[in-house]
C-alpha cells in the first residue's frame, strides 16, 4: 500500500551507511597524512592501532565471558557449546580475533625495519585495560542511535512484537474472509458499499496512541451503522471465537455518506498503557517512536502477504491537528478517495492499453489479419541485392 506524502514524512526510514561512508573518508584521510608524514611506518603503525584497538574488547569480553561461564551457563544458555555460542555472545567472535592475529602478524614482520622505542608497547597494555574499565563503568557504552540500530536491525523493539502478533493474531485470519463478510453484508442493506475503495479494512494508527472506544467520540461526522456477519474459529483453546468488523457512516461536506468497516489498532492499547505506568519504563518520546515503527513494520508485513493483499488500509493519524474536530472524517474520506482513484488507474490502464494497441493496428493495416502465424513460401527464384551495372555512355 502507498502512503500520503505527509505520512511519508512522518514515518523513520530505516538508517543507511552514511556513518560507514565517513568512517572509511575518515581512515583514508589519515592513511595518506601518514603516507606523507611517516611513509616507513605506516604499516608498522596502522598494525598497532589495530591490535591496540581489538585487544580493548577482547578483554572486555573476558570479563563478562566469566561472568557468563560462572553463573548463567546453565540457564541462559542450556548446555550450548562455549566457543559456538558464550564466547560469541560476550564479543569474541571471530572477526575480533581475526583482526588481533592480523594485526600480532604484520607487526612481527615489520619489527626488524624499526627501533624498539617506535614501537609504544606501554600503550599496546595500557589502552585495553583502560578501554575495559570504562566500558564496565558504562562510560563507553553504546549510544541511543546505536542500541536503536541494533533494535531494528534485529527486530527487536516492541513495535517489532506488537506488529506482528497483531498481523498473525488477528489480520491474517480475518482479512482473507472480509470480502466474503461484506458481500454478505450488501445483500442484506440494500446501497452499501457503493464505492470500491470502502470496501477494505480501514486500520486506523494515531500517533499518541490514545485510542476512543467509539469513533463518534472524535468526530460528529463518523455514525456507527452496523456490524459485518461475524467470523467464528477455532483458537488457541477456545471454540468457536468470534471476530468482527464495525461499518461506519462517514458524512462528507456535502452531507453524502460514505460506508467503510474502521477500527483501531489494538496493540497501541499496550503501548499507550506501558507510556502510563512507570515500572514499563516507557516514555511518551519513546512511546512515539514505537508506534511509527508499528506502522512501518505493520506495513512492510502486509505488503509481502498474498492473504491479505488489497483487503486493507493503513491510517497513520498526526495528532498535530487535534484542533479540527472533523480530522479524523476528513482523514478517512480522503483516503477512500484516493482509494477510488487507484482502484480506477489500474482498472482503466490496461483496458486503454489494449484500445490503442487495436488503434494501431487498424491504421496499419486497414483489412483485418488473422493473429495466427503462417508459412507463406514464394516460388519466385532469389533476385540479387544490387542489379547489373549497365554500361554508360559517358566518354
Amino acid at each position: 500500500m502507498l502512503c500520503l506524502r505527509d505520512e511519508a514524512v512522518l514515518i523513520p526510514q530505516p538508517r543507511g551507511s552514511l556513518p560507514k561512508v565517513c568512517a572509511g573518508l575518515l581512515a583514508a584521510i589519515a592513511t595518506g597524512v601518514l603516507l606523507f608524514t611517516s611513509p616507513e611506518r605506516i604499516i608498522n603503525l596502522v598494525a598497532l592501532a589495530t591490535l591496540i584497538v581489538t585487544l580493548g574488547p577482547l578483554l572486555s569480553g573476558l570479563c563478562l565471558l566469566a561472568e557468563e561461564v560462572l553463573h548463567h551457563s546453565s540457564t541462559r544458555y542450556r548446555g550450548r557449546s562455549l566457543l559456538g555460542h558464550i564466547m560469541p555472545a560476550c564479543g569474541l567472535g571471530g572477526k575480533t580475533l581475526l583482526a588481533a592475529a592480523m594485526a600480532c602478524l604484520l607487526l612481527y614482520a615489520t619489527k626488524h625495519s624499526l627501533h624498539h622505542k617506535d614501537q609504544h608497547w606501554e600503550l599496546v597494555v595500557l589502552v585495553p585495560v583502560v578501554y575495559t574499565l570504562l566500558k564496565s563503568l558504562g562510560v563507553l557504552g553504546p549510544s541511543e542511535v546505536e542500541v536503536s540500530v541494533i533494535c531494528e536491525e534485529r527486530k527487536m523493539n516492541v513495535a517489532h512484537g506488537l506488529a506482528w502478533s497483531f498481523y498473525f493474531g488477528y489480520l491474517q485470519l480475518v482479512l482473507p474472509s472480509l470480502e466474503a463478510s461484506i458481500d454478505s453484508f450488501r445483500a442484506s442493506h440494500q446501497g452499501s458499499f457503493q464505492s470500491r475503495g470502502s470496501q477494505k479494512l480501514i486500520v486506523l494508527i494515531p500517533i499518541n496512541a490514545n485510542i476512543s472506544h467509539k469513533l463518534e467520540d472524535e468526530d460528529s461526522n463518523i455514525k456507527f451503522y452496523d456490524s459485518l456477519p461475524n467470523s467464528q474459529m477455532d483458537m488457541a483453546g477456545i471454540r468457536g471465537r468470534v471476530y468482527k468488523h464495525s461499518v461506519y457512516r462517514v458524512q462528507d461536506e456535502h452531507g453524502k455518506t460514505h460506508e467503510c468497516p474502521v477500527e483501531y489498532a489494538t496493540p497501541l492499547l499496550t503501548l499507550y498503557r506501558m507510556s502510563q505506568d512507570r515500572n514499563a519504563g516507557f516514555g511518551e518520546p519513546e512511546r512515539r517512536q514505537q508506534v511509527l515503527l508499528f506502522y512501518r513494520t505493520l506495513q512492510d508485513i502486509l505488503e509481502q502477504s498474498l492473504e491479505c493483499r488489497n483487503r486493507y488500509r493503513l491510517i497513520l493519524l498526526n495528532d498535530e491537528h487535534e484542533e479540527d474536530p472533523h480530522f479524523l472524517s476528513k482523514t478517512i474520506l480522503k483516503h477512500l478517495e484516493q482509494q477510488n482513484k487507484e482502484e480506477f488507474c489500474l482498472s482503466s490502464a490496461p483496458q486503454q492499453e489494449t484500445n490503442k494497441v487495436a488503434q494501431m493496428e487498424d491504421w496499419h493495416n486497414p483489412d483485418p489479419m488473422s493473429r495466427e502465424p503462417t508459412l507463406m513460401i514464394s516460388l519466385e527464384r532469389p533476385q540479387p541485392l544490387r542489379g547489373p551495372v549497365e554500361n554508360s555512355d559517358i566518354s
